[in-house]
C-alpha cells in the first residue's frame, strides 16, 4: 500500500522539499536586512529614494517570476518535478554569487532577476506536495511550508542582521552557500513524484502568463473565487514584503539588526501558526473558516501598522497580524482538491502567476506611496500610508470569501 492510498504523506520527500523550503526563505531571509544599504551605496541615494528603487528591484525579480512560473509549472508536469527542482537551486546559487560581487545597480538588477527565474521552482514544491500528499492532509502540509519559511525568517534575517555588520555583501556569499549545499542534497536523495503516466505534453499555449491565467479560469467557479481572494491577499501582503526594510528604518531609525529582529519575530511567529495552529484551526473549523479568520487577523494587523508610530506598536501589528499565516495553507488545501492530479503543476504556476503579479505591481505601489507621504517635502507626513491600502485590499478579501457560498467541506 502507498503512502497516499493509507492515508498519509511519505516522510522523506516530505522533509526534503521542507528543507528547501527552509534554505530558500533564509536565503531571501539573510538579505532583507542588508538590502536598503546596499541598494543606498550602489545608487549613492538617501534612504527614502531608495525605498523608491528598492521598489524597482523587487518588481524585477518578481517580474521574472511572473514570466517563468507557468513555463516552470508547465515544464514539471512534461518532465518530472525532480530535475526542476535541481536546477533552480543551481540557478538560485549563481543569482546569490552575482549579487555578491555586484559593482553597480545594474548588475544588482540582472543578478535578482536570475533569482525571480529560479525562484519560481517553488510553484514545483507546491505540486510535489500535491503529489505525495492525500487531499486530507494537504492543509498540514502546507502548514509545513509555511513553517519552513518561518524557521527561515527567525534564522535568516537573525543571521543577515549579523552578517551585515561586516559588510553587505557578507550575507549574499551565505545564501549562495546554502543554495550549493541543498542542491548537493537533493542530487543524492530527492526522488521523483510524478509518474510518467500522470505527465502531460510542454504546450507553450499553456506555458504563459496570459494561458495560465485563462486556464486557471477554467478550473471551476470556487476556483476561480479562491483564486481572486488569493491575488488580493498576496498584493496586501505586499506591503510588508516590499517597503517594511524602509519604513521601519525611517520612522524608527532601525539598524539592519533592528530590521532582522523585527523580521525574526514574523518567523517565529509563522513557525507557531504553521506548526500549531493550522492543523488544529482545520480539524475544528474547516479549511473555509480557517481562510477567514486568517484574512481577520491580517486585516487588524495592517490597521494597526497604520497608526505604528512607536517601535511597541508595530511589534503589536506583527504579532495580530502573524495570525494571517492561517490563510494560506487553507486556500491552498480548497483549491488543490478542486485541480486534478495532472494539473496540480499548472495550477501551482497559475497561482505563482498571480502572486508574480502582485510582486510586480504591490513594492512599486507601496514603495511610492511611502515616498510619497514621508521625507522633508511630503504635503502630508504619514509613512503608514502603505498599510491604509494593504487594510483595504486584505477587508475586500475578507468581504468576497463572507459574501461567497461557503464550501461543504470547509
Amino acid at each position: 500500500m502507498t503512502a497516499e492510498a493509507a492515508g498519509v504523506a511519505p516522510r522523506g520527500p516530505l522533509t526534503f522539499i521542507t528543507l528547501t523550503v527552509l534554505i530558500d526563505a533564509m536565503g531571501f531571509g539573510l538579505i532583507v536586512p542588508v538590502l536598503p544599504a546596499l541598494v543606498s551605496e550602489l545608487g549613492g541615494m538617501p534612504m527614502n529614494e531608495a525605498a523608491t528603487m528598492g521598489g524597482f528591484l523587487i518588481m524585477s525579480y518578481a517580474l521574472a517570476q511572473f514570466l517563468f512560473s507557468p513555463v516552470i509549472g508547465g515544464l514539471s508536469d512534461a518532465f518530472g518535478r525532480r530535475p526542476v527542482l535541481l536546477l533552480s537551486m543551481a540557478g538560485f546559487a549563481l543569482s546569490s554569487l552575482g549579487a555578491a560581487a555586484a559593482s553597480t545597480l545594474a548588475m544588482l538588477f540582472v543578478a535578482r532577476i536570475l533569482a525571480g527565474v529560479t525562484g519560481a521552482s517553488y510553484t514545483t514544491a507546491y505540486a510535489y506536495i500535491a503529489d505525495v500528499t492525500p487531499p486530507a492532509r494537504r492543509a498540514q502540509a502546507f502548514g509545513l511550508v509555511g513553517v519552513a519559511f518561518g524557521m527561515g525568517f527567525i534564522v535568516g534575517p537573525a543571521l543577515g542582521g549579523f552578517l551585515g555588520a561586516g559588510g553587505s555583501r557578507l550575507p549574499f556569499l551565505a545564501a549562495a552557500g546554502m543554495a550549493g549545499l541543498n542542491l548537493l542534497l537533493g542530487l543524492l536523495v530527492l526522488p521523483e513524484s510524478l509518474p510518467r503516466h500522470l505527465r502531460r505534453s510542454f504546450d507553450w499555449r499553456r506555458a504563459n502568463p496570459v494561458g495560465s491565467l485563462r486556464r486557471l479560469s477554467t478550473l471551476g467557479g470556487a476556483l476561480k473565487r479562491f483564486a481572486i481572494t488569493y491575488f488580493l491577499w498576496m498584493l496586501a501582503i505586499q506591503s510588508l514584503h516590499g517597503v517594511w526594510s524602509y519604513i521601519v528604518a525611517y520612522r524608527y531609525g532601525w539598524s539592519p539588526f533592528d530590521i532582522g529582529l523585527s523580521l525574526t519575530l514574523v518567523g517565529v511567529l509563522a513557525v507557531l501558526v504553521n506548526g500549531l495552529l493550522v492543523k488544529r484551526a482545520v480539524d475544528m473549523l474547516g479549511e473555509w473558516r480557517t481562510a477567514v479568520a486568517g484574512i481577520m487577523a491580517g486585516t487588524i494587523g495592517y490597521v494597526v501598522h497604520i497608526f505604528a508610530h512607536v517601535p511597541a506598536l508595530a511589534y503589536a501589528g506583527i504579532i495580530v497580524g502573524g495570525l494571517g499565516g492561517l490563510t494560506i495553507p487553507a486556500l491552498q488545501a480548497l483549491m488543490t482538491e478542486r485541480a486534478s492530479a495532472t494539473d496540480q503543476g499548472e495550477l501551482q504556476g497559475g497561482l505563482a502567476t498571480l502572486a508574480s503579479i502582485t510582486v510586480v505591481a504591490g513594492p512599486l505601489i507601496f514603495s511610492q506611496l511611502f515616498a510619497a507621504f514621508s521625507g522633508a517635502e511630503a504635503r502630508l507626513h504619514a509613512p503608514g500610508a502603505p498599510f491604509v491600502l494593504a487594510a483595504l485590499l486584505s477587508a475586500a478579501a475578507l468581504a468576497l470569501m463572507l459574501a461567497a457560498e461557503r464550501p461543504g467541506k470547509g
